[in-house]
Order: structure tokens, then sequence, then C-alpha cells
């Protein structure tokens, strides 16, 4: 069913869904409290793999629009930037346990590095993924606690969370 290294998989308008329990729904919900005008969020995972993550992200976040960019291997790591690129996401938040671009891989540090020069932020749920480079991270890899990266915040010309720990 997934045919080719890279494709578009989804493009979901989610509306007023319920939200789901989880780690997603601390992220999501302190990406719409930090950026509420930022209301297109990307993720770039491999689809099959990290359904769940994407089907919570989904139900976390109503009224924004989820564009899902499914990556088999590092390979297609370039066509997964130039897919962010046309699609100019306003976030991209990180799937954690992702085998290609989960928090902490080489994946998401190129992801982090090359959408800062868009002046795209990224959102992950564990400590690894601010400490590459994310602005934000929350849920079960934080102990539940924000985490900031003022730093990656003022690189990518957005007010790093308030209320959160500095890392």
């Amino acid at each position: 069913m997934l045919l080719g290294s890279l494709r578009l998989a989804a493009v979901l308008l989610i509306g007023s869904s319920a939200a789901m329990s989880g780690d997603y729904d601390q992220v999501i919900a302190a990406v719409k409290k930090a950026w509420p005008e930022r209301t297109k969020v990307a993720i770039v995972c491999d689809q099959a793999q990290s359904m769940g993550a994407i089907q919570a992200m989904a139900g976390a976040a109503a009224g924004m629009k989820i564009i899902v960019v499914d990556v088999k291997g590092p390979q297609d790591m370039g066509k997964a930037l130039g897919t962010l690129t046309s699609q100019k996401p306003d976030v991209v938040v990180l799937v954690a346990g992702d085998r290609v671009a989960g928090d902490g891989s080489a994946a998401a540090t190129f992801i982090i590095q090359r959408l800062a020069g868009q002046k795209v932020p990224v959102a992950a749920t564990s400590e690894a993924g601010v400490k590459q480079g994310a602005v934000l991270a929350i849920g079960a890899g934080t102990g539940g606690k924000l985490l900031v990266n003022a730093k990656a915040a003022a690189a990518v010309g957005v007010s790093a969370p308030e209320g959160g720990t500095q890392i």
C-alpha cells in the first residue's frame, strides 16, 4: 500500500474531534498555547509504524491542519525536506520512538536544523528532542514537565513557551 520511498501520505483537516489522552495531547496543547497562530502541523515519520501516534495527534489537534510526510529511511530525508518546504507547515512535531525520524535521531536533527533556516519551530515529547534543537518538549519522556530551548526559539523567531524548564 505504501509505494515509493516517500510520499505525502495524508493531509487531514481535523475538525472538532475529541482530544485523545497521552503525550500528543500535551505537546499539541503546548503548541496551541505558545503559538496560537500556528495551525498547520507537520509530522515526519514512518507512517505505518507510527499510525497510533498520528491518530493521537490528529485527535489532539482539533481545528488544526495535519500534514503527514511518510519516510522509510534516512535516504528519504532530502525528499521529506522538499515536501515540508512546499507544504509550509507552521510547526513540526517529532514522533517519539519513530524508527526513522523520532526524537534524538539523526533524521530529527536534520529536520530541526534545516527548518530553523525556514523559521519553522519543532516540538517534541522528550528531553532528547529539546537537546537536539526542538523549541519545546512535554510528555512521558519529560516526566510531564514542559522543557524549553530558548536558544532554538530565538533561532526560529518564536517566543519560548512560558513556565517551562530551560534546557
